[in-house]
């Protein structure tokens, strides 16, 4: 029974890292090369990785198992890590993710431009 939990734990956690990854790596390399400027800096990188480790790792270590995992076949030795379902979750949840993030860096400030504040918005 644990054995099959942390597996599951480790195939939640490696998901959840390759997806924030993927975003993080596109998008840095992506504005750079748009704007002339990372959008995140080098220290932002390091502490977007620390926190999500951090809060990924303790979410999914604290999962206790469930009886439902003995009524599961157990994967076989040559079954890979990430499968095609995994696959196909962390490139959609990437692409939703780096839509929003993208609307957010290029169309955000055309938005804000747009928007006209009171004079008492303005003059804090």
């Amino acid at each position: 029974m644990w054995g099959r939990n942390v597996y599951d734990s480790i195939s939640k956690f490696l998901q959840f890292q390759l997806t924030v990854n993927v975003v993080a790596v596109i998008v840095a390399f992506t504005g750079a090369c748009i704007t002339q400027d990372s959008p995140l800096k080098a220290v932002q990188m390091l502490w977007v990785n620390l926190i999500m480790d951090t809060l990924a790792s303790l979410a999914l270590a604290t999962e206790p198992p469930t009886e439902a995992l003995l009524l599961r076949k157990p994967y076989g030795r040559n079954k890979p890590l990430i499968s095609r379902t995994m696959m196909k979750n962390i490139l959609g949840h990437a692409f939703y993710q780096l839509v929003v993030v993208f609307t957010l860096l290029f169309a955000g400030k055309n938005a804000e431009a747009s928007q006209s504040y009171p004079k008492s918005y303005t003059e804090m």
